[in-house]
């Protein structure tokens, strides 16, 4: 994915939802499930929404590091480093589980 992408919200709906434009120039529908930090860098978590706009059935995630420029408007680029991925996967299964509780 192309860490400049701006990608466009759409605001009627309640869930906050997303366009990815993906490498293979292939898009993807996805709901804002959070966004949180780990020390100075923001991570986004994106759950992929099938053709009918509902969850997709395997659970899968998208997680991203996640940059507003000066203007405010969001950009994402990959999590290269494997030790990273795993601290950003550790904090986000800590903040699920605590929100699956509260339910």
């Amino acid at each position: 994915m192309d860490e400049n992408q701006v990608f466009p919200v759409d605001n009627e709906d309640d869930d906050v939802v997303v366009t990815l434009s993906l490498d293979d120039g292939s898009e993807v529908t996805c709901e804002i499930l959070t966004i949180f930090d780990i020390g100075d860098q923001d991570y986004i978590v994106l759950l992929p929404l099938d053709e009918n706009g509902e969850e997709n059935s395997e659970g899968q995630v998208y997680i991203y590091r996640y940059f507003e420029d000066e203007t405010g408007a969001p950009s994402l680029d990959n999590i290269e480093s494997d030790e990273e991925y795993d601290a950003v996967a550790k904090k986000f299964d800590e903040l699920y589980g605590e929100a699956l509780d509260e339910e």
